[in-house]
């Protein structure tokens, strides 16, 4: 089992599109399996992506209201239909704020041998597709966030409130 440290905020590696895969080989079969070893490595994780444990590859696993896989490549269709919940990110550890997502979504995308593969789930695992999308995509949960919501997130982020790793030893 190989989990690989988390990504902090601050790391530009987390504010960076990442590069589309386009080689299917032992080289990504092995980032998917360090990304489920990441993700199942600790209890409570939904989702992990690749720019979290460093690489910039449009690669994210997830394990959420009974579903777990991965996707490459992903696009997603998002529902009208809005929800409001607490989120979190384990590149911004011990802050959690109400983010509004779309209720459904379904992503499209492409499993770690090529094969297409697609994933449609509502409330939670939905929010999970979004959120590990996101990050593909240089953008962190606290970017959705809007006005005193988003201010309150920004000044515990600037003031280092968050459980960062430093602060857990």
């Amino acid at each position: 089992m190989t989990m690989r440290p988390i990504r902090i905020i601050g790391d530009p590696v987390l504010r960076t599109s990442c590069e589309p895969v386009t080689t299917f080989d032992a080289e990504l079969r092995a980032l998917v399996t360090d990304l489920m070893d990441t993700l199942l490595g600790e209890p409570g994780r939904a989702g992990v992506a690749a720019p979290q444990i460093g690489v910039s590859a449009q690669v994210f696993v997830y394990d959420a209201d009974g579903h777990r896989g991965h996707l490459i490549n992903p696009t997603l269709e998002l529902s009208e239909e809005r929800q409001d919940d607490e989120e979190g990110c384990l590149s911004i550890p011990g802050l959690y704020f109400p983010t509004q997502r779309a209720m459904h979504a379904t992503a499209h995308g492409v499993d770690q041998h090529g094969e297409p593969l697609t994933i449609a789930g509502s409330g939670f695992l939905a929010r999970a597709l979004q959120h590990e999308t996101d990050h593909l995509r240089g953008t962190l949960y606290v970017d959705t966030l809007r006005g005193d919501i988003r201010r309150r997130a920004l000044r515990e982020i600037r003031a280092g409130r968050f459980d960062s790793p430093s602060r857990r030893r």
